[in-house]
């Protein structure tokens, strides 16, 4: 008794056991922080008009950073288990020689927890969840579990982009245009991003129609609309040119079809609604004027729009760069 009242084998496994629950919280609390930190930073990333590739691009590496987090806490939980087991061997080593009535209790008391730590050990291990060494790099190797986790990741990533693009297709954007007879007549317009050209091209008609007799009696098919020396065909969408970043043609600098401001997220310093004064207005034309004038400036340096073609360089107002060679500027 020199060493002061130790407690029955109750007390000592009721010790161990409120060890065990503290331990719990401690890990479920740093999961918990860990998580929240790992959201707050994917938000920041994912702020903006971004693509489909660049959203799951982000997420996935949030996926592999979570992983590395669980491992990380998986190791220190079986350090700490590992610990306590040289705890009790040391104990069990002191208390050897010990004549107290109730020593035998406490032994069969660790032992029948030590039963039991082992059955739960063995129960996890069959889920194929501990046993592993957490130093080893096990990324290479298949895991269906995993991989069905990371597919349904991805398809509720694309279900939420898809939501999030169709929330964009139908925010309004106000168009200026010139409608161009050999001289311009600017009128000023609104549609939503995800309109194409030819829906763009029929609200426009029904607007110039009280003042002009050849877009009344005119279809919208005969209509043109050229933006940065290039002529849009009915099927694209601003949407497409928005999200594309589509570039005028060579005579018109290589200017973005509607150029936002440069930064990530266009709406904290300016409308990203509104068509800026650096992109010049788009011309409407009817198809016979521009048949008939298309050998004369400006009609003469129009051509068709064409996604997949790439200028070699682009300049932006005010930055002092020269064309492209071979190129140059109105």
């Amino acid at each position: 008794m020199g060493d002061g009242y130790v407690g029955t084998a109750q007390d000592a496994v009721r010790i161990r056991r409120l060890e065990k629950q503290r331990e719990a919280e401690r890990k479920k609390i740093q999961e918990q922080k860990s998580k929240s930190i790992l959201e707050t930073a994917f938000k920041k990333e994912t702020v903006g008009l971004v693509t489909r590739e660049q959203y799951v691009e982000k997420s996935n590496i949030r996926n592999k950073f979570e992983e590395k987090e669980k491992e990380k806490l998986l190791k220190l939980q079986q350090d700490r288990e590992e610990e306590l087991q040289q705890q009790k061997r040391k104990k069990r080593k002191i208390k050897g020689g010990s004549k107290l009535s109730f020593a035998d209790d406490i032994e069969n008391g660790s032992e029948d927890e030590d039963v039991e730590n082992d059955t739960n050990a063995a129960s996890k291990l069959s889920r194929g969840k501990l046993g592993k060494d957490p130093a080893v790099e096990t990324g290479f190797l298949p895991d269906s579990e995993r991989e069905a986790e990371q597919q349904a990741e991805r398809q509720r990533l694309r279900r939420q982009w898809v939501i999030e693009q169709e929330q964009i297709k139908n925010e309004p954007l106000e168009i200026t245009y010139s409608y161009w007879d050999g001289t311009g007549h600017r009128r000023m317009i609104q549609v939503k991003k995800g309109d194409r050209i030819g829906e763009f091209l029929r609200t426009v008609q029904q607007q110039l129609a009280p003042d002009f007799r050849e877009v009344r009696t005119t279809s919208v098919e005969n209509l043109l609309y050229v933006k940065e020396d290039l002529i849009v065909p009915h099927q694209q969408s601003f949407y497409e040119l928005i999200v594309n970043k589509a570039r005028g043609g060579k005579w018109a600098g290589n200017l973005h079809l509607f150029h936002f401001d440069v930064h990530e997220d266009v709406r904290t310093t300016a409308d990203a609604t509104i068509e800026k004064d650096e992109s010049h207005a788009g011309k409407v034309v009817e198809r016979h004027w521009y048949e008939k004038n298309k050998h004369i400036f400006p009609a003469s340096r129009w051509e068709i729009y064409d996604p997949a073609r790439k200028w070699e360089r682009y300049t932006i107002h005010g930055d002092g760069s020269a064309p492209a060679e071979g190129s140059s500027w109105i």
